[in-house]
């Protein structure tokens, strides 16, 4: 560490506030990216996270990173250009492009991501293919923007681990397995592939050795590896991490933010920061106010976002008279979620991203007993179709035969027994398509009809009523070995499932705006000293809109990584002015 900062971050100052070069609010992917970088840079770091686990909805995550000239893409050979990245984002963003902020990204988005993996325990590989959602819009591409997360040996965490997020229990498989794209292929592959099976006995005979020792399994995948690996790296660098703990104000002086005042096991104090405050906590969608920033649902809207994310970032800033995105295409990022109400009256909330809405046999209507959108487009582009048509809860449907390959929802394939799901009201079944409409309140006739129309277009390999399977991105999330359209097949065999399917949210896009160094700005436009947003506390550069797999986490790493590069340099300076 740099001799004049480890001086200045280890004083004391009047009130014995503590002092820090950085104070990093949140613990999601953009916190532990400023964090782990300012600390790797010799700066002293402390972390704050209002909950008793760290790792926020990253940690619970995907994992994917969407990200402009990785150094794997180009030795993958991925044709792409800085050009055709601002092309597509111009198309698919519209009147809320912000080219100051998308040139940062596009042009600092892979230094960061090489300096990360050269500097810090991240490590992440191409995705062979994974088209952007708009793949046919100008710009758009087939393969070379998605990273996904390397897997981890939870262990490396010591006794951090048991304070990383667990994601919900419906995203994990034998209570406590996690799985990656890859792996849930192979899962639904088993019976045909003695690759696959080998694969899969391979996962369950590590966990098994873990449970004999751990809670739940060591091996992390998605989003729980992203957020382990960068806090291995952070500890590693004493960065501190104070959990159950709560930034109740900033502390401003001469207008500029030089700590802030922290409630920690019921004690309020002062810590100072000599570089400031990173806002980092993961924006509002979990805050009464969200209600506010999207159109109206009749049916309860669910979002996944951490109970904790109640919009700090926004009260903090307005102290400092920040300035907050306005006009954006949409506050949150849409995803359609379902919600069970288990025996003991807990409730679980599962996100229907990738796993059952565009596989073969699967289909979604709404309370007419009528398809209304093309159910394998994005998770986004769905919940927005929910709103335009006026369809705030909707059904997903499947025959026997995709409940066998696929499940649905928290339903698992065969042979996993779904009785209880059954027993809890969460999976409606009929022995026929009638006794399942009449099960979820529907017309019998009207949802016969639905599925004749469907079922003859299915057997054809074409749906001519809302195109599913039309584009690259669409059979991609479908079934590989579906042919010929992956995404295509009748539902014929009973008995036939449903599930209920609300709008909700993975998190809010609205936040405060910033510059290119992720410095916050006022509401005239100038940069408040010492205050930097990122993540979802950040204003969407995307202008809430999802152009890719990973646009949330991609941004997030890259500013993270900015704020605390120029929140180093800035240090340095005065230093070095300081000496002179």
């Amino acid at each position: 560490m740099n001799a004049a900062i480890q001086t200045a971050a280890t004083q004391t100052i009047p009130g014995n506030a503590q002092v820090y070069d950085l104070i990093v609010l949140g613990s999601g992917a953009a916190g532990f990216a400023a964090a782990t970088t300012a600390a790797c840079r010799g700066l002293k770091v402390l972390m704050v996270e209002k909950a008793s686990t760290f790792g926020g909805t990253s940690a619970i995550s995907g994992g994917a990173v969407w990200i402009y000239g990785t150094d794997q893409a180009k030795a993958a050979g991925a044709k792409d250009s800085a050009e055709a990245m601002r092309s597509y984002l111009q198309h698919v963003i519209g009147a809320g492009y912000d080219a100051e902020l998308i040139d940062a990204f596009i042009e600092r988005g892979h230094e960061a991501m090489r300096w990360l993996h050269a500097n810090t325990e991240l490590s992440y590989s191409l995705r062979p293919h994974s088209p952007d959602y708009y793949p046919d819009a100008p710009g758009g591409t087939e393969r070379g923007r998605a990273l996904e997360i390397d897997e981890y040996d939870g262990n490396r965490l010591g006794e951090h681990f048991a304070k990383l997020r667990m994601p919900p229990p419906g995203m994990l498989l034998f209570g406590g397995m996690m799985v990656n794209r890859v792996d849930i292929q192979h899962f639904l592959s088993f019976r045909r592939s003695p690759a696959s099976l080998w694969h899969c006995i391979k996962l369950m005979s590590r966990y098994a050795l873990d449970r004999l020792r751990h809670p739940r399994g060591t091996r992390l995948t998605t989003g729980n590896a992203l957020i382990a690996r960068l806090a291995t790296t952070a500890f590693a660098n004493g960065v501190e991490l104070w959990l159950d703990s709560h930034a109740q104000e900033l502390i401003i002086e001469d207008g500029a933010v030089r700590g802030a005042r922290i409630t920690r096991e019921g004690r309020t104090q002062d810590v100072r920061s000599r570089g400031g405050v990173v806002c980092a906590m993961g924006g509002f969608a979990a805050s009464a106010m969200a209600a506010n920033f999207r159109p109206p649902s009749l049916d309860p809207h669910l979002t996944m976002s951490p109970p904790s994310n109640i919009g700090d970032g926004l009260r903090l800033g307005a102290a400092a008279n920040a300035a907050v995105g306005e006009g954006l295409a949409a506050n949150f990022f849409w995803a359609p979620v379902s919600e069970a109400v288990h025996a003991n009256g807990e409730r679980e909330r599962f996100p229907h991203l990738v796993t059952d809405r565009a596989k073969p046999g699967v289909i979604a209507v709404n309370q007419a007993a009528q398809r209304f959108v093309n159910e394998s487009n994005s998770y986004h582009h769905f919940v927005q179709t929910m709103f335009a048509t006026g369809n705030t809860r909707c059904w997903l449907i499947c025959d026997a035969t995709a409940m066998n390959s696929y499940g649905m929802g928290l339903a698992r394939p065969s042979p996993v027994d779904n009785s209880a799901l059954v027993a809890s009201g969460y999976l409606k079944q009929g022995k026929t398509i009638e006794q399942l409409a009449q099960s979820i309140g529907l017309n019998p006739l009207a949802l016969r009809q639905t599925l004749e129309r469907y079922n003859q277009d299915a057997r054809e390999g074409v749906d001519r009523a809302f195109e599913k399977g039309g584009n690259s991105y669409n059979r991609y999330m479908g079934d590989p070995a579906r042919r010929p359209n992956p995404c295509l097949a009748p539902l014929e065999r009973g008995p036939f499932y449903a599930i209920a399917i609300h709008t909700g949210d993975l998190g809010s896009a609205r936040g405060l705006r910033t510059d290119r160094f992720a410095n916050v700005l006022d509401s005239h436009g100038k940069p408040i000293e010492g205050l930097y947003a990122g993540g979802n506390d950040m204003n969407s550069i995307m202008d809430g809109t999802y152009p890719g797999p990973g646009i949330t986490l991609g941004p997030g790493l890259t500013f993270g990584y900015i704020a605390a590069t120029h929140i180093a340099e800035r240090l340095a300076s005065t230093t070095q002015t300081s000496k002179e």
